[in-house]
Formats: structure tokens, C-alpha cells, sequence
């Protein structure tokens, strides 16, 4: 067994940027930091012998990157058709205006502030292109507009920050709610179940090879977080900044104020459900 077959999800080795499926392409931004992982992924998505693409997530408002996806578009004989937001935030969402004026584009999204164009997404929603079907899979909960799209002829799911490749995901409060996020969890599970869903492309961070295995090593790690902060109220820790100092102690502090965020919105979700 190999070191990354030995971690959840089995994420893949060596370089990010590529061929990931046989319809999707990732093309990395270069805005890597201890949030983004090593930058945010930019899906290329497309039926191998059609000439439109989807792009998921143009990223950063950054022409460099924004062009080099075109670019790795037209290199492949392709043209942009649509492009997609998995959710809002600035890492993933800034640059799609931009992207739409290179490319002339509509983008949809789940909050209507975010589309360019009459369509948005929707429960149900499925997304053809040249042969290409996207289904849209509500996940809110990490935000409350957070979208994954499965991609059913790779048995593969683009998850956004929903699930990452590597690490465990913020649900930052208020916007962020932990209830929402534990359903949409068990939503990607019953994907993996009933579905055949293998394969995570996700936000940030590797290709995950086993769907069902990451997505159990989430529900499984937000359990022992919740058991842990119910213990540190228990033991007198009421604060979020109490409980983070003492829960995320092995946690770069650099970290600990987006980790105040997902303790706030787990704290809320302990009281809302009478457990403090």
C-alpha cells in the first residue's frame, strides 16, 4: 500500500495540474496559502469529442491564469460554452466576470448575484454541453450557495470546498452552518451508495480516488470535533476562543481565527440541538 493510499480519500501524487478524468482538466491558480491549499483548482470539463467546454470555477481575478485556462481550452481544440461557481467565495468566484468578457460567457451560480446571464442552478438542475451532463447537487453549508456537480459518465463528483483533497473543510459562521454541512455530507455518501460515485474532484488539493472513503473520514472527523467541544464546554471552556485554544491546540495558530468560525458554528449547532 502506498503512502496515499494509506490517507482518507486516497488522494493522487505528483502534479495537480492535468488530466484528472477522462472529461475533466484541472488547470491550478497560483494563489496557493495555508487556506487554498496549493491554489485554487480550475476544472475544464468537456465530452472528449465535442468542442465545448464547461469551466467550473475560474478562480482568482488573476490574467494569467484566467487566460492560461482559455489557452489550455483552445490547445485542446475547444472552446468555453458556460462557465460554473460552486459557490461565491473571492478564490473561486472573482475572477468569472473577467473570464466571461475573454471568453463571452454566461456564468451560473446558485446566488443570484453571482450569474452573469437569465440562468442560475437549482435542486435538479442538470447541465447538458455538447453531450456533457452536469447535475447539480445542493451542499450548502461550508456557505449557504455551495454547489457540487456530478459528472455521472466519469463516476466523479466536482465538490468545491465541500470536500477537499487534502485536510478537512471550514464551516465558517454565520454564513457556514454545521447542520446544513452534515446533510450535504450524507448527500455526497448516498452519491458514493447509489450512485457510483468514485472519484472527488475537489476545490483545492488532489484528486481523491476513493469518494465513499473521503467522504466517511468527514462525517466520522466532524463527530470527534463535536464530542470534543461539547467535553471542553462541559469542562468550562464557553468562549470560542477558550475552545479553540484549547481544541485546536495542535493546530497552526495562524489558523486558529478561521478555526473560531467553524467552532462558533459547531457551538450553534450543539445548542440548537440541546446538547450544551
Amino acid at each position: 500500500m502506498t503512502e496515499a493510499a494509506a490517507l482518507p480519500g486516497q488522494p493522487r501524487g505528483g502534479v495537480l495540474s492535468g488530466p484528472a478524468t477522462a472529461r475533466a482538466v484541472n488547470v491550478l491558480a497560483p494563489n496557493a496559502s495555508a487556506m487554498t491549499l496549493d491554489g485554487t483548482n480550475t476544472w475544464i470539463v468537456s465530452e472528449p469529442d465535442s468542442e465545448l467546454a464547461v469551466v467550473v470555477d475560474p478562480g482568482p481575478l488573476d490574467d494569467v491564469h484566467l487566460k492560461h485556462v482559455v489557452d489550455t481550452v483552445g490547445k485542446a481544440g475547444k472552446r468555453v460554452a458556460l462557465t460554473l461557481l460552486t459557490h461565491g467565495h473571492p478564490d473561486h468566484a472573482e475572477g468569472a466576470g473577467r473570464f466571461a468578457e475573454l471568453t463571452g460567457t454566461h456564468v451560473r451560480a446558485l446566488d443570484p448575484a453571482l450569474r452573469l446571464g437569465d440562468e442560475g442552478l437549482g435542486h435538479g438542475d442538470v447541465v447538458t454541453v455538447g453531450g456533457l451532463e452536469l447535475r447539480v447537487v445542493p451542499t450548502p453549508g461550508h456557505t449557504a450557495d455551495s454547489l457540487c456537480f456530478h459528472l455521472p459518465a466519469d463516476q466523479a463528483v466536482l465538490t468545491g470546498d465541500t470536500v477537499l483533497g487534502r485536510g478537512t473543510t471550514l464551516v465558517a459562521h454565520p454564513d457556514g452552518r454545521l447542520g446544513d454541512y452534515l446533510d450535504s455530507l450524507r448527500r455526497l455518501r448516498s452519491l458514493t451508495v447509489d450512485d457510483g460515485v468514485r472519484t472527488v474532484l475537489p476545490g483545492h488539493g488532489p484528486v481523491l480516488d476513493d469518494a465513499q472513503g473521503a467522504v466517511e473520514f468527514y462525517l466520522a472527523h466532524r463527530a470527534h470535533r463535536l464530542a470534543q467541544i461539547e467535553t471542553a464546554v462541559e469542562n468550562g471552556y464557553t468562549g470560542p476562543a477558550e475552545v479553540v485554544a484549547h481544541v485546536y491546540a495542535d493546530v497552526d495558530r495562524s489558523l486558529w481565527p478561521a478555526a473560531e468560525l467553524s467552532v462558533r458554528a459547531q457551538l450553534e449547532y450543539l445548542r440548537d440541538h440541546g446538547l450544551i
